[in-house]
């Protein structure tokens, strides 16, 4: 596809480059003609640097002028074979991200074996192993720690990988399913349809059930309209859903933050966030080998199961 949003772009390169080389062609072969009659020396130009040195009107040297000949000759050649004529691609038709593509292809095929291999390892077992722990990891660190963190312990917005809440559930076939298909969460605002008494009534009987302060007046008001229009999601007990991604609000683990100015936030303007799919970037060795090291990180022995 053209760089140009005309035609006329296109033309106007190649006709530069070519009158370019023939101008330098023209000016070489007028160089190529002048020589210094027989007996007569050359005379300065009349430019001097540093006081004695000058400079001499020679004509240029022969095997100079023949370098310079050839790289014109180069010059076309490559022209005709690659871009650089404007619009016009080369008789070899080559592309700079065709040339990428093909050097990723080739380095993948060399590489997918030593990811495949582990495919048919189930990934608990796999979370224990040490070499594929540290391939996963290095995975992780390519692909993963721009969002979740290099210690996989995420940040606003980015859920923690090494506790033991899940969204979305974190059996190993769940965990597959997040990384292959991606996830995109969205929570609807309610500002404009609830108002601003009614969603600080609704944030203060969330920090009730999360076992936070809260006012007691605002939280009995709130009940109400939780009852009528949040169980949709986060059902009557407040602890949410997998199946579809609805957060568990009776805990003390919070995506976003639990305090009153925030959960008043989320309420008023809704949430949305998207983790995007990997099967097809990284196959299904790397997504398995993945899935494996995000498995083990939050079932070692002894690990720390609490809310970031």
């Amino acid at each position: 596809m053209s760089d140009f949003v005309s035609d006329f772009w296109g033309y106007y390169i190649a006709a530069l480059v070519v009158l370019s080389l023939f101008w330098l062609g023209y000016v070489l072969w007028t160089q190529s003609h002048l020589k210094l009659p027989k007996g007569e020396k050359a005379q300065v130009t009349g430019h001097k640097w540093d006081g004695d040195l000058e400079e001499y009107n020679n004509p240029l040297p022969r095997w100079w002028m023949g370098l310079f000949y050839i790289t014109i000759v180069f010059a076309v050649g490559y022209l005709v074979l690659y871009p650089g004529m404007g619009a016009f691609a080369g008789t070899k038709g080559w592309t700079s991200q065709g040339q990428y593509q093909e050097e990723s292809a080739a380095k993948e095929a060399a590489i997918k074996p030593l990811y495949d291999k582990y495919v048919a390892i189930d990934i608990p077992t796999l979370s224990k192993d040490e070499e594929a722990r540290k391939s996963g990891q290095s995975l992780f660190l390519t692909y993963c720690m721009q969002c979740h963190g290099s210690d996989a312990r995420g940040a606003k917005g980015f859920p923690n990988l090494t506790d033991n809440d899940w969204l979305y559930g974190g059996s190993p076939e769940k965990i597959l399913e997040t990384i292959n298909g991606g996830r995109g969460g969205q929570m609807p605002a309610f500002g404009a349809a609830f108002g601003e008494e009614k969603v600080k009534d609704v944030a203060n009987y969330v920090l009730k059930i999360a076992s936070k302060n809260y006012d007691a007046v605002r939280a009995g008001r709130g009940e109400e309209t939780f009852k009528q229009v949040c169980v949709a999601c986060h059902q009557a007990d407040g602890k949410g859903s997998q199946t579809i991604g609805a957060p568990n609000l009776t805990d003390k683990v919070w995506l976003y933050g639990g305090s009153e100015h925030t959960i008043i936030e989320t309420i008023t303007n809704g949430r949305k966030n998207r983790m995007p799919a990997w099967k097809e970037a990284l196959g299904d060795g790397k997504v398995h080998l993945l899935a494996a090291y995000v498995y083990g990180l939050s079932h070692k022995e002894g690990a720390d199961s609490a809310a970031q």
